[in-house]
């Protein structure tokens, strides 16, 4: 009599369930990571990689902001480039928190714009 064993799926799953939500919450810190590795070819991966390359640039944008201001001007928009910094860090925990709930929900205000990044 042949027994016959129960057979291994062929393909396992990523560590968090259908979902690569690691390599989407690195994506928020440094974008370009998951590019390096074999998880840019995961569509859920891939958003989050958008979503954090939108941020990255904002964030560029408000260093360079913050650094073309004037020194005498300074004191005047020190407290408004802290609070755009401010306003980055919470679109990054949303976003963080969205991938590690594994939704892909855009991040506020400034989401949309990932549509424009195509790779």
């Amino acid at each position: 009599m042949d027994e016959q064993k129960p057979q291994a799926p062929a393909d396992p799953k990523p560590a968090g369930g259908e979902k690569n939500t690691g390599m989407a919450i690195i994506a928020y810190i440094l974008f370009f990571i998951p590019l390096l590795t074999g998880a840019h070819k995961d569509p859920f991966v891939k958003y989050h990689v958008k979503q954090g390359l939108v941020l990255f640039c904002i964030g560029v944008i408000i260093w360079l902001v913050g650094m073309m201001i004037p020194w005498y001007w300074w004191y005047s928009f020190y407290w408004v480039v802290r609070l755009l910094q401010l306003g980055l860090l919470v679109l990054v925990i949303l976003g963080i928190v969205n991938a590690a709930g594994g939704k892909q929900e855009p991040v506020p205000v400034v989401g949309k714009f990932a549509d424009m990044f195509k790779f």
